[in-house]
C-alpha cells in the first residue's frame, strides 16, 4: 500500500513533468549546484567558466558568467548558510571564491595540484579540495590559507562532511567509505561499502541517513548514527556519479551514463518517478532537478505541463 507521500509526490511529478533547456556554457558542464536559499543555480564547464542563474518561476535567467580560471572548472559549491557565496576548483590548481553581488573573485588560492573535488564545511569556517595525486587540503574560508594538507595512499573520489561537521568522510576506489574525525583527522572508521570503486557520497538535510554511489551501480543508504547499510538501490545499469536528496530528505535522486535519473522514496526505496534525458548525467541537484550535459546547457525538470 502506497503512502499518502507517495501518492501525492507522484500526481506531482505527473504535473510536472516537462522540462526545459537553458544555454550555459560553450563547453561540457561538470558541475552544478543550487544556492543554500533556492534562489540560484551555479554551473562550471569545461570552457573555464562558471555561470550563475536566477530560478524565476518555470525558467532559469543567466545572471552571470565568471572568468578567471585557467583550466577547466570541474566542481563547484556554495556556501552552506551565505546565498552569495560560491567556489569553483580547478584544473589549474587553484580554487577561487566568488561573491554574486559584486560578480568578482574575492579570493584566489593556490593549491598543489590538478582540483577535482570541493566542499564547505557546514560551519561555513572551512573548505576541503581534493586534487588528482589524492591529496586533501583543508583551508580557512576567511584568511583563504591552509589549515591542514592530508596525503591519501588510494583514489579519493568525493569528500564531504557530516551535517554536524565533526567528521569528514571521503568514497575511495577500493569501495570504501573513510571515515576521519574532525579536526584532528584521525582515522575513525573503514567501511567496505561496495565491491567496486566508490564513487559518491551526499548527507540528507535531517542528518539521519547518507547515499553512496558506486561503479557496482548500486546506490546504498546508510543509517548515521548507527553506520549501517539499511536499504540498496539497483534501477541503474552504469555506474551511480551522483546524488542528491530533496530538501525535506524524502526523497533521493540517484544518475548516471543511463538516460535517466532515478527518484526514489528514502523510506520504501521504491520507485517514484524517473526523469528523462538525452545524454549521460554527471552532476543533479534536487529542488527541480537539472542535469549536465555535453552540448554546454543545462536543463530545469519538474516545470508544469502547461507552461
Amino acid at each position: 500500500m502506497a503512502s499518502q507521500y507517495f501518492t501525492s509526490m507522484q500526481e506531482s511529478f505527473r504535473n510536472n513533468c516537462k522540462s526545459r533547456e537553458f544555454p550555459a556554457h560553450s563547453a561540457k558542464v561538470h558541475s552544478v549546484a543550487w544556492s543554500c536559499d533556492g534562489r540560484r543555480l551555479a554551473s562550471g564547464s569545461f570552457d573555464k567558466t562558471a555561470s550563475v542563474f536566477v530560478l524565476e518561476k518555470d525558467r532559469l535567467v543567466k545572471e552571470n558568467n565568471y572568468r578567471g580560471h585557467g583550466d577547466s572548472v570541474d566542481q563547484l559549491c556554495w556556501h552552506p548558510t551565505n546565498p552569495d557565496l560560491f567556489v569553483t576548483a580547478s584544473g589549474d590548481k587553484t580554487i577561487r571564491i566568488w561573491d554574486v553581488r559584486t560578480t568578482k573573485c574575492i579570493a584566489t588560492v593556490n593549491t598543489k595540484g590538478e582540483n577535482i573535488n570541493i566542499c564547505w564545511s557546514p560551519d561555513g569556517q572551512t573548505i576541503a579540495v581534493g586534487n588528482k595525486d589524492d591529496v586533501v587540503t583543508f583551508i580557512d574560508a576567511k584568511t583563504h590559507r591552509s589549515k591542514a594538507e592530508e596525503q591519501f595512499k588510494f583514489e579519493v573520489n568525493e569528500i564531504s562532511w557530516n551535517n554536524d561537521n565533526d567528521m569528514f568522510f571521503l568514497t575511495n576506489g577500493n569501495g570504501c567509505i573513510i571515515i576521519l574525525s574532525y579536526p584532528e583527522l584521525k582515522p575513525i572508521q573503514s567501511i567496505n561499502a561496495h565491491p567496486s570503486n566508490c564513487i559518491c557520497i551526499k548527507f540528507d538535510p535531517t542528518g539521519k541517513y547518507f547515499a553512496t554511489g558506486s561503479a557496482d551501480a548500486l546506490v546504498s543508504l546508510w543509517d548515521m548514527d548507527e553506520l549501517v547499510c539499511v536499504r540498496c538501490f539497483s534501477r541503474l545499469d552504469w555506474p551511480a556519479r551522483t546524488l542528491s536528496f530533496s530538501h525535506d530528505g524524502k526523497m533521493l535522486a540517484s544518475a548516471s551514463e543511463d538516460h535517466f535519473i532515478d527518484i526514489a522514496e528514502v523510506e520504501t526505496g521504491e520507485k517514484l518517478w524517473e526523469v528523462q534525458c538525452d545524454s549521460p548525467t554527471f552532476t543533479v541537484k534536487e529542488g527541480k532537478y537539472d542535469s549536465n550535459r555535453e552540448a554546454g546547457t543545462v536543463k530545469l525538470f519538474g516545470l508544469p505541463n502547461d507552461s
